[in-house]
C-alpha cells in the first residue's frame, strides 16, 4: 500500500510519499513529478516510506538531477528509517541534497 501527494505551499511543491514504493507505485511518483517539472523549488518527503525499490529509488534521482538541471532547488526528506538507509547504502544521501526533517528543509528551500 502506498500514497503520492502534491502539496503546495508558496513557492515551495512538496511530494509526499507514504507506505511501500516499489516497481507498482513508480508510475504514480513519475506523475507526480512531472506536475511539478516547472517549479523553483521541489520537497520530496520520503519520511514516512516503508520500502523503497531502485524503481521507486531511480524516480526520485531522476526529479532531483531534472530540477538541478534547470536551476529549480531541491530538498529530499529522510529522517533516519527505512529510506533513508537505503540512500545511505547507495551513497545517494552524499549525492542529493538531503535534510533530516520537512521543517529543516522548508527552511533551507524558504532561504
Amino acid at each position: 500500500m502506498h500514497e503520492v501527494l502534491i502539496v503546495q505551499e508558496n513557492a515551495i511543491a512538496t511530494v509526499v510519499a507514504r507506505g511501500e514504493l516499489d516497481a507498482f507505485a513508480a508510475p504514480e511518483l513519475e506523475r507526480a513529478f512531472g506536475e511539478l517539472e516547472n517549479v523553483p523549488h521541489l520537497l520530496v518527503d520520503l519520511s514516512a516510506v516503508s520500502f523503497m525499490d531502485s524503481t521507486a529509488v531511480g524516480c526520485v534521482v531522476r526529479a532531483a538531477r531534472t530540477c538541478e538541471a534547470r536551476s529549480a532547488r531541491v530538498r529530499i526528506v529522510l529522517p533516519t528509517g527505512t529510506a533513508r538507509r537505503i540512500f545511505e547504502i547507495t551513497t545517494l544521501d552524499r549525492a542529493l541534497p538531503v535534510a533530516d526533517s520537512r521543517g529543516a528543509a522548508l527552511a533551507e528551500l524558504s532561504a
